[in-house]
């Protein structure tokens, strides 16, 4: 008895001793040769002229001959790995045991002809689920082994329109009817295609990138659970591993023996949010039960630098975005505390209850820390909420070398910090931290019997759902816990200080180079390092409003040729009275010196000409 040559992925309903091929019984299966299947493309692609036998419609028999000889387990696994390179976005099937002996492993199944119905929970399910499922594997492992692969485009870019009416078989559309696992294959392996590395060491375009390992790993075992975190009793492992991972995040941030609240929820602009309604509870806990007309006109103040999410949440709560008063910030981005002071005085002249302060610990787009230990003395002297939204910059408490730049946010009342930005959690991971234990649960509660019995066998306590203000909750803590496991706190933190390493290459690469203007003076705080690329066309042309406009166009060209060529991402925006510029962030582990040169020379190039 032999055993295949390579992992079958078609198996045979007939023993192979019987000679009959997988799918045409008039067509022998000879011993002495391997049978290797695979689509019309594929051999086509390879000049074989199919067997006669065989129906060119269907599939197509590759017969390859032993020449005589066993192989090494080398040679075979590298045979089969050079094939799944070759044909890994085609229908390619294999079937193979040598001197045509049954395969002693397994039955077979071709994916052609199977369609969900026969996965688990079937009876005989077991299969061609495994099968399935090790296809998927193949998928998955070759996407992330050419992620790393600098050879391989960041993006495969189409148009809305051309990925909608299809290409190459990717189809968008629903159908009716069930389509062939082969099929789903198919578009499992062309989703991917066609979506955006984010892993990519030369991805650099949004504050979440890098593709760790360890945490892919807890976010495939976090869907095999698919369970909701608002109960112990049907998420008992995930709602502890929560609680002592909230617990140490707020020990980081300087609260006594890590006291307070906190939960995971779904990103910083819900984290932003939560910290909103927990300061309007805290002073005027009858809106809860009353809405806003049991409450004076209260004001919010965040920076001009701020997330959109803190407007967001005026809007959405019910204060109203003219009662969202923006703060001056100085030409690095950071709060002006004198300006907050002296709006808190004018609203109160003006007969307005201050009620709540955002400090942002690296903003979007300058990556700037406002000043905490200054914002909070203000917020202390007039009773406010002073939350933190260290949804960017939280990472850095990780660090020792870094931490400073949050310092006072011991002294806030709540903290947002997202792990999948700069800690490279894969999405979504983000954290509403708060000091004050109990007003998660008093602002958000409303004690639904059919989920939170007081009655049950083990303490309720552990029943953190009637915190959140969703009912239902993805499990966002086992893959962040499983990284730090893997990580240490030391790993985390020789990441946050190799990130802001490149990010100071960079700034002192083109600080002074030709063709490159910073935004703002100094080295960035963060690893925010934004700058305009000047073409040569523009270099000589005096300041004036045509520059301006001429300069304006200048990043979106050259961000648009990246993406038609796959090479790199980065982003742009305006800020201000400030024209578009480029907005370099590095959070990826797998970014190095070399990707940043190659990112410089890559802006010079594609914007040489403009």
């Amino acid at each position: 008895m032999t055993t295949c040559v390579l992992r079958c992925t078609v198996k045979c309903t007939t023993c192979l001793n019987k000679n009959l091929h997988p799918l045409n019984d008039s067509h022998l299966f000879l011993p002495g040769w391997s049978l290797v299947l695979m689509s019309l493309a594929s051999t086509s692609q390879r000049g074989i002229k199919p067997h006669p036998s065989v129906n060119r419609t269907e599939w197509e028999p590759l017969l390859i001959q032993n020449k005589g000889r066993e192989r090494t387990e080398r040679e075979r696994k590298r045979e089969r790995r050079d094939k799944l390179e070759k044909h890994e976005n085609r229908s390619t099937r294999y079937c193979a045991c040598y001197s045509g002996e049954s395969c002693s492993s397994h039955h077979v199944w071709e994916m052609t002809f199977v369609i969900f119905l026969e996965l688990l929970p079937a009876k005989n399910g077991e299969e061609p689920t495994m099968q399935f499922l090790l296809e998927v594997v193949e998928i998955l492992t070759s996407y992330i082994r050419k992620t790393f692969d600098r050879s391989t485009k960041v993006l495969d870019f189409h148009h809305p329109h051309q990925l909608l009416e299809g290409i190459e078989g990717f189809n968008l559309e629903l159908s009716d009817q069930p389509e062939s696992l082969e099929q789903i294959l198919v578009d499992c392996r062309d989703t991917l295609k066609y979506g955006v590395r984010t892993g990519h060491p030369r991805f650099f375009n949004q504050l979440s990138t890098g593709l760790d390992i360890v945490g892919l790993a807890g976010e495939w075992l976090t869907s095999t659970a698919n369970t909701n975190m608002f109960t112990y009793e049907i998420a008992p492992v995930f709602v502890l591993m929560e609680q002592l991972t909230l617990k140490k995040m707020r020990e980081i941030v300087g609260w006594p023996d890590g006291e307070g609240d906190g939960i995971f929820s779904p990103g910083g602009a819900i984290s932003n949010m939560y910290s909103v309604m927990i300061a309007r509870y805290k002073f005027f806990p009858e809106v809860k039960t009353k809405g806003m007309a049991a409450a004076p006109r209260l004001v919010l103040f965040t920076s001009e630098h701020s997330h959109y999410s803190i407007k967001k949440a005026s809007a959405a709560l019910g204060f109203g975005t003219e009662n969202l008063i923006l703060l001056n910030t100085d030409e690095r981005g950071r709060v002006i505390p004198d300006d907050l002071e002296a709006k808190v005085i004018e609203a109160k002249r003006k007969g307005y209850v201050p009620l709540f302060v955002t400090a942002t610990a690296g903003t979007t787009v300058y990556g700037a820390f406002d000043p905490i230990n200054e914002i909070a003395d203000i917020c202390e002297k007039y009773n406010m909420w002073l939350h933190v939204d260290g949804a960017w910059g939280g990472g850095l408490l990780m660090s020792r070398k870094h931490r400073h730049k949050l310092n006072g946010v011991e002294r806030a009342n709540s903290v947002t910090w997202n792990p999948h930005k700069m800690m490279g959690v894969p999405l979504q991971c983000s954290a509403i931290l708060v000091r004050e234990r109990g007003l998660l649960q008093g602002c958000n509660s409303m004690c639904a019997g059919y989920l939170f019995q007081p009655d049950k066998q083990y303490d309720v306590t552990y029943d953190t759902g009637d915190k959140a203000i969703q009912c239902g909750r993805h499990v966002d803590i086992f893959k962040f816990w499983l990284m730090w496991k893997a990580k240490g706190t030391v790993g985390f933190e020789q990441h946050i200080d190799k990130c802001l390493d490149l990010s100071a290459y960079l700034y002192n690469k083109i600080k002074n180079r030709e063709g490159f203007k910073m935004v703002f003076k100094g080295e960035p705080q963060h690893t925010n390092v934004c700058f305009w690329y000047i073409p040569p066309s523009l270099r000589s042309l005096p300041d004036g409003e045509e520059r301006r406009q001429r300069l304006h166009k200048v990043a979106p060209k050259i961000k648009a040729m990246m993406m038609e060529s796959g090479t790199t991402m980065v982003g742009y925006q305006p800020q201000g009275d400030k024209v578009n510029f480029f907005r370099m962030v590095i959070s990826n582990p797998a970014a190095t010196r070399s990707d940043i040169d190659f990112l410089v020379e890559e802006i010079e190039r594609l914007g040489h000409d403009l």
